[in-house]
Protein backbone atom coordinates (compact mmCIF):
# COMPACT_ATOMS: atom_id res chain seq x y z
CA UNK A 1 0.00 0.00 0.00
CA UNK A 2 1.33 3.47 -0.66
CA UNK A 3 2.29 6.02 1.72
CA UNK A 4 1.26 9.42 1.56
CA UNK A 5 0.78 13.08 3.25
CA UNK A 6 -2.48 14.16 4.08
CA UNK A 7 -1.23 17.45 4.47
CA UNK A 8 -1.36 17.80 0.41
CA UNK A 9 -4.22 15.99 -0.46
CA UNK A 10 -7.71 16.42 0.88
CA UNK A 11 -8.96 13.16 -1.39
CA UNK A 12 -6.59 10.74 0.31
CA UNK A 13 -8.06 7.53 1.08
CA UNK A 14 -7.88 4.92 4.46
CA UNK A 15 -8.01 1.27 4.70
CA UNK A 16 -9.78 0.15 7.50
CA UNK A 17 -9.23 -3.64 7.59
CA UNK A 18 -11.82 -4.83 10.12
CA UNK A 19 -10.99 -7.23 12.15
CA UNK A 20 -7.19 -8.26 11.62
CA UNK A 21 -6.56 -11.49 11.94
CA UNK A 22 -9.60 -12.66 11.54
CA UNK A 23 -10.64 -11.39 7.82
CA UNK A 24 -11.45 -15.93 7.12
CA UNK A 25 -14.20 -15.14 9.79
CA UNK A 26 -15.65 -11.80 8.65
CA UNK A 27 -18.88 -13.38 7.24
CA UNK A 28 -19.79 -15.11 10.07
CA UNK A 29 -18.74 -12.71 12.73
CA UNK A 30 -21.53 -10.18 10.31
CA UNK A 31 -24.24 -12.84 11.34
CA UNK A 32 -24.68 -11.56 15.37
CA UNK A 33 -23.57 -8.01 14.69
CA UNK A 34 -25.83 -7.34 11.74
CA UNK A 35 -28.79 -9.08 14.03
CA UNK A 36 -27.73 -6.36 16.72
CA UNK A 37 -27.60 -3.48 14.42
CA UNK A 38 -31.15 -4.86 13.31
CA UNK A 39 -32.34 -5.12 17.09
CA UNK A 40 -30.92 -1.61 17.78
CA UNK A 41 -32.96 0.02 15.09
CA UNK A 42 -36.00 -1.63 15.32
CA UNK A 43 -36.50 -1.34 19.34
CA UNK A 44 -34.98 2.50 19.01
CA UNK A 45 -37.40 3.24 16.27
CA UNK A 46 -40.34 1.67 18.32
CA UNK A 47 -39.52 4.23 21.55
CA UNK A 48 -39.55 6.38 19.23
CA UNK A 49 -42.58 5.57 17.84
CA UNK A 50 -44.97 4.13 21.29
CA UNK A 51 -43.44 7.83 22.80
CA UNK A 52 -44.50 9.89 19.77
CA UNK A 53 -47.53 9.29 19.37
CA UNK A 54 -49.10 7.85 23.11
CA UNK A 55 -46.84 9.34 26.01
CA UNK A 56 -45.08 12.80 27.33
CA UNK A 57 -43.34 14.32 30.02
CA UNK A 58 -39.43 14.74 30.87
CA UNK A 59 -38.65 11.01 31.01
CA UNK A 60 -39.94 10.53 27.96
CA UNK A 61 -38.56 12.99 25.95
CA UNK A 62 -35.26 12.06 27.65
CA UNK A 63 -35.57 8.55 26.45
CA UNK A 64 -36.56 9.96 23.09
CA UNK A 65 -32.97 11.31 23.27
CA UNK A 66 -31.23 8.58 24.20
CA UNK A 67 -32.72 6.59 21.13
CA UNK A 68 -31.80 8.87 18.56
CA UNK A 69 -28.02 9.13 19.81
CA UNK A 70 -27.91 5.15 20.15
CA UNK A 71 -29.09 4.91 15.93
CA UNK A 72 -26.81 7.99 15.05
CA UNK A 73 -23.52 5.95 16.73
CA UNK A 74 -24.76 2.80 15.11
CA UNK A 75 -25.63 3.99 12.09
CA UNK A 76 -22.14 5.74 11.82
CA UNK A 77 -20.32 2.86 11.89
CA UNK A 78 -21.95 -0.87 11.89
CA UNK A 79 -22.85 -0.22 8.16
CA UNK A 80 -19.23 0.74 7.02
CA UNK A 81 -18.68 -2.36 8.89
CA UNK A 82 -21.02 -4.77 7.44
CA UNK A 83 -19.84 -3.19 4.30
CA UNK A 84 -16.23 -4.56 4.84
CA UNK A 85 -17.43 -7.90 6.29
CA UNK A 86 -20.03 -8.83 3.22
CA UNK A 87 -17.74 -6.88 -0.33
CA UNK A 88 -14.77 -6.01 1.23
CA UNK A 89 -14.97 -2.41 1.14
CA UNK A 90 -12.29 -1.35 3.00
CA UNK A 91 -11.73 2.45 1.37
CA UNK A 92 -12.75 5.61 3.42
CA UNK A 93 -12.35 8.78 2.34
CA UNK A 94 -10.16 10.94 4.79
CA UNK A 95 -13.18 13.25 5.32
CA UNK A 96 -15.59 10.76 5.95
CA UNK A 97 -12.97 9.52 8.21
CA UNK A 98 -12.88 12.62 10.29
CA UNK A 99 -16.97 13.15 9.50
CA UNK A 100 -17.03 9.87 11.23
CA UNK A 101 -14.64 10.59 13.96
CA UNK A 102 -16.91 13.20 15.07
CA UNK A 103 -20.59 11.97 14.66
CA UNK A 104 -19.16 8.45 17.24
CA UNK A 105 -17.37 11.21 19.45
CA UNK A 106 -19.78 13.80 19.98
CA UNK A 107 -22.69 10.99 20.29
CA UNK A 108 -20.77 8.97 22.87
CA UNK A 109 -20.66 12.48 25.03
CA UNK A 110 -24.48 13.25 24.00
CA UNK A 111 -25.62 9.76 25.64
CA UNK A 112 -23.89 10.16 29.15
CA UNK A 113 -24.94 13.61 29.01
CA UNK A 114 -28.59 12.36 28.46
CA UNK A 115 -28.05 9.85 31.06
CA UNK A 116 -27.26 12.76 33.80
CA UNK A 117 -30.38 14.62 33.08
CA UNK A 118 -32.25 10.87 33.54
CA UNK A 119 -30.58 11.47 36.86
CA UNK A 120 -32.04 14.83 37.47
CA UNK A 121 -35.43 13.75 36.41
CA UNK A 122 -35.59 10.87 39.02
CA UNK A 123 -34.05 12.94 41.54
CA UNK A 124 -36.60 15.77 41.24
CA UNK A 125 -39.86 12.87 41.16
CA UNK A 126 -38.40 11.36 44.36
CA UNK A 127 -37.13 14.01 46.50
CA UNK A 128 -39.49 16.52 44.88
CA UNK A 129 -42.66 14.86 43.80
CA UNK A 130 -45.09 17.90 44.46
CA UNK A 131 -42.69 20.28 42.36
CA UNK A 132 -41.85 17.73 39.62
CA UNK A 133 -44.47 19.20 37.33
CA UNK A 134 -42.69 23.00 37.66
CA UNK A 135 -39.55 22.22 37.88
CA UNK A 136 -39.11 19.66 34.87
CA UNK A 137 -41.30 21.93 32.58
CA UNK A 138 -41.43 21.59 28.47
CA UNK A 139 -39.16 24.48 28.12
CA UNK A 140 -36.56 23.57 30.93
CA UNK A 141 -36.34 20.23 29.34
CA UNK A 142 -35.78 21.78 25.73
CA UNK A 143 -33.13 23.87 27.54
CA UNK A 144 -31.56 20.77 28.88
CA UNK A 145 -31.41 19.18 25.64
CA UNK A 146 -29.73 21.99 24.33
CA UNK A 147 -27.04 22.24 26.65
CA UNK A 148 -26.06 18.26 26.19
CA UNK A 149 -26.46 18.53 22.66
CA UNK A 150 -24.02 21.67 22.58
CA UNK A 151 -21.58 20.28 25.53
CA UNK A 152 -21.07 17.11 23.39
CA UNK A 153 -20.86 18.72 19.94
CA UNK A 154 -18.16 21.40 21.37
CA UNK A 155 -16.10 18.87 23.23
CA UNK A 156 -16.10 16.48 20.23
CA UNK A 157 -14.86 19.31 17.70
CA UNK A 158 -10.82 19.23 18.96
CA UNK A 159 -10.90 15.25 17.32
CA UNK A 160 -11.25 15.98 14.01
CA UNK A 161 -9.46 19.60 13.99
CA UNK A 162 -6.13 17.47 15.65
CA UNK A 163 -6.34 14.51 13.47
CA UNK A 164 -6.46 16.80 10.38
CA UNK A 165 -3.28 18.57 11.50
CA UNK A 166 -0.91 15.91 11.46
CA UNK A 167 1.04 14.54 8.87
CA UNK A 168 0.55 10.78 7.63
CA UNK A 169 3.10 9.57 6.12
CA UNK A 170 3.74 6.15 7.43
CA UNK A 171 0.66 4.20 6.26
CA UNK A 172 -3.15 4.75 5.15
CA UNK A 173 -3.95 0.99 6.77
CA UNK A 174 -6.32 1.67 9.96
CA UNK A 175 -6.35 -2.02 11.76
CA UNK A 176 -10.14 -1.13 12.91
CA UNK A 177 -13.38 -0.81 11.25
CA UNK A 178 -14.03 2.40 11.72
CA UNK A 179 -12.47 6.04 12.69
CA UNK A 180 -11.67 6.30 15.85
CA UNK A 181 -9.88 9.29 16.89
CA UNK A 182 -6.53 6.93 18.76
CA UNK A 183 -6.86 4.52 15.68
CA UNK A 184 -6.52 7.11 13.35
CA UNK A 185 -3.59 9.72 15.01
CA UNK A 186 -1.57 6.64 15.99
CA UNK A 187 -0.69 6.44 11.57
CA UNK A 188 0.51 9.83 11.76
CA UNK A 189 4.50 10.42 11.73
CA UNK A 190 4.34 13.24 14.23
CA UNK A 191 4.07 14.16 17.80
CA UNK A 192 0.81 13.08 19.31
CA UNK A 193 0.92 13.52 22.64
CA UNK A 194 -1.43 16.45 22.63
CA UNK A 195 -4.39 14.29 20.83
CA UNK A 196 -3.92 11.84 23.27
CA UNK A 197 -4.10 14.19 25.95
CA UNK A 198 -6.94 15.80 24.77
CA UNK A 199 -8.58 12.22 24.55
CA UNK A 200 -7.85 11.24 27.94
CA UNK A 201 -9.37 14.61 28.98
CA UNK A 202 -12.63 14.54 27.34
CA UNK A 203 -12.90 10.87 29.06
CA UNK A 204 -11.94 11.58 32.21
CA UNK A 205 -13.94 15.17 32.12
CA UNK A 206 -17.16 13.37 30.95
CA UNK A 207 -17.42 10.75 32.47
CA UNK A 208 -16.01 12.08 35.42
CA UNK A 209 -18.25 15.14 35.42
CA UNK A 210 -21.51 12.88 34.54
CA UNK A 211 -20.85 10.70 37.25
CA UNK A 212 -19.97 13.11 40.07
CA UNK A 213 -23.71 14.72 39.07
CA UNK A 214 -25.05 10.85 38.88
CA UNK A 215 -24.13 9.99 42.07
CA UNK A 216 -24.40 13.34 43.89
CA UNK A 217 -28.27 12.56 42.46
CA UNK A 218 -28.77 8.99 43.57
CA UNK A 219 -27.19 10.07 46.80
CA UNK A 220 -30.00 12.18 47.82
CA UNK A 221 -32.60 9.68 45.99
CA UNK A 222 -31.13 7.08 48.33
CA UNK A 223 -31.16 8.92 51.11
CA UNK A 224 -34.94 10.38 50.45
CA UNK A 225 -35.67 6.47 49.94
CA UNK A 226 -34.61 5.35 53.18
CA UNK A 227 -36.66 7.62 55.04
CA UNK A 228 -39.68 5.76 53.32
CA UNK A 229 -42.27 4.06 56.37
CA UNK A 230 -42.22 0.51 54.61
CA UNK A 231 -40.45 -1.37 53.13
CA UNK A 232 -42.35 -2.27 50.21
CA UNK A 233 -42.36 1.82 49.57
CA UNK A 234 -38.65 1.82 49.72
CA UNK A 235 -38.70 -1.12 47.25
CA UNK A 236 -41.21 0.60 44.80
CA UNK A 237 -39.66 3.65 45.18
CA UNK A 238 -35.99 2.25 43.99
CA UNK A 239 -38.12 0.32 41.18
CA UNK A 240 -38.60 3.44 38.99
CA UNK A 241 -34.55 4.11 39.02
CA UNK A 242 -34.01 0.30 37.97
CA UNK A 243 -34.14 1.27 34.23
CA UNK A 244 -32.00 4.47 34.61
CA UNK A 245 -29.27 2.05 36.76
CA UNK A 246 -29.21 -0.20 33.91
CA UNK A 247 -28.38 2.28 31.14
CA UNK A 248 -25.96 3.66 33.49
CA UNK A 249 -23.82 0.51 33.15
CA UNK A 250 -24.42 -0.75 29.62
CA UNK A 251 -23.08 2.98 28.62
CA UNK A 252 -20.15 3.54 30.66
CA UNK A 253 -18.71 0.16 31.43
CA UNK A 254 -18.26 -0.59 28.46
CA UNK A 255 -17.25 3.06 27.56
CA UNK A 256 -14.33 3.39 29.94
CA UNK A 257 -13.26 -0.05 29.68
CA UNK A 258 -12.85 0.14 25.49
CA UNK A 259 -11.27 3.77 26.37
CA UNK A 260 -8.64 2.57 28.66
CA UNK A 261 -7.68 -0.51 26.24
CA UNK A 262 -6.90 1.61 23.40
CA UNK A 263 -4.55 3.84 24.98
CA UNK A 264 -2.89 1.36 27.66
CA UNK A 265 -3.73 -2.55 26.23
CA UNK A 266 -0.78 -2.78 24.50
CA UNK A 267 -0.39 -6.31 25.34
CA UNK A 268 -3.92 -7.03 24.88
CA UNK A 269 -4.32 -9.01 21.42
CA UNK A 270 -5.43 -6.60 18.95
CA UNK A 271 -8.23 -8.47 17.11
CA UNK A 272 -9.66 -8.55 20.79
CA UNK A 273 -9.41 -4.86 21.69
CA UNK A 274 -11.48 -4.86 18.35
CA UNK A 275 -13.98 -6.63 19.01
CA UNK A 276 -14.33 -5.65 22.90
CA UNK A 277 -14.82 -1.95 20.90
CA UNK A 278 -17.82 -3.95 18.91
CA UNK A 279 -19.38 -4.32 22.25
CA UNK A 280 -19.13 -0.17 22.79
CA UNK A 281 -20.50 0.20 19.54
CA UNK A 282 -23.32 -1.99 19.46
CA UNK A 283 -24.33 -3.38 22.82
CA UNK A 284 -26.15 -0.17 24.67
CA UNK A 285 -28.51 0.65 20.99
CA UNK A 286 -29.87 -2.72 21.50
CA UNK A 287 -30.04 -2.62 25.06
CA UNK A 288 -31.52 0.46 26.18
CA UNK A 289 -34.42 0.06 24.22
CA UNK A 290 -35.31 -3.13 25.74
CA UNK A 291 -34.29 -2.01 29.39
CA UNK A 292 -36.86 0.97 29.21
CA UNK A 293 -39.66 -1.60 27.22
CA UNK A 294 -39.25 -4.11 30.22
CA UNK A 295 -39.29 -1.59 33.36
CA UNK A 296 -41.00 1.15 32.14
CA UNK A 297 -45.20 0.48 32.77
CA UNK A 298 -46.02 2.64 29.93
CA UNK A 299 -44.12 1.82 27.11
CA UNK A 300 -44.52 -1.89 28.12
CA UNK A 301 -48.96 -1.50 27.77
CA UNK A 302 -48.27 0.52 24.65
CA UNK A 303 -46.01 -2.40 23.31
CA UNK A 304 -49.09 -5.10 24.24
CA UNK A 305 -51.63 -3.21 22.69
CA UNK A 306 -49.59 -2.79 19.68
CA UNK A 307 -48.96 -6.55 19.15
CA UNK A 308 -52.10 -7.63 20.75
CA UNK A 309 -54.86 -4.40 19.18
CA UNK A 310 -56.32 -4.34 22.10
CA UNK A 311 -57.43 -1.50 24.68
CA UNK A 312 -55.09 -1.69 27.99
Amino acid sequence: MENFNFTTSDSSMFILTGIPGLEDAHIWISIPFSIFYIMGLLGNFTVLFIVGKDLHGPMFYFLCMLAISDLVISTSTVPKMLSIFWFNSREISFSACLTQMYFVHSFSGMESGILVAMAFDRYVAICNPLRYSTTLTNSVVAKIGLAVVLRSGILALPYPFLARQWPYCRTNIIPHFFCGHIAVVNLACADIRISSYYGLFDLFSVIGMDGFFIAMSYTQILRAIFRLPTKDARLKTFGTCISHVCAISVLYIPDIFYSLIQRFGHNVPLNLRILLSSVYQMVPPVLHPIIYGVRTKQIRGRLLQLFTHKKI
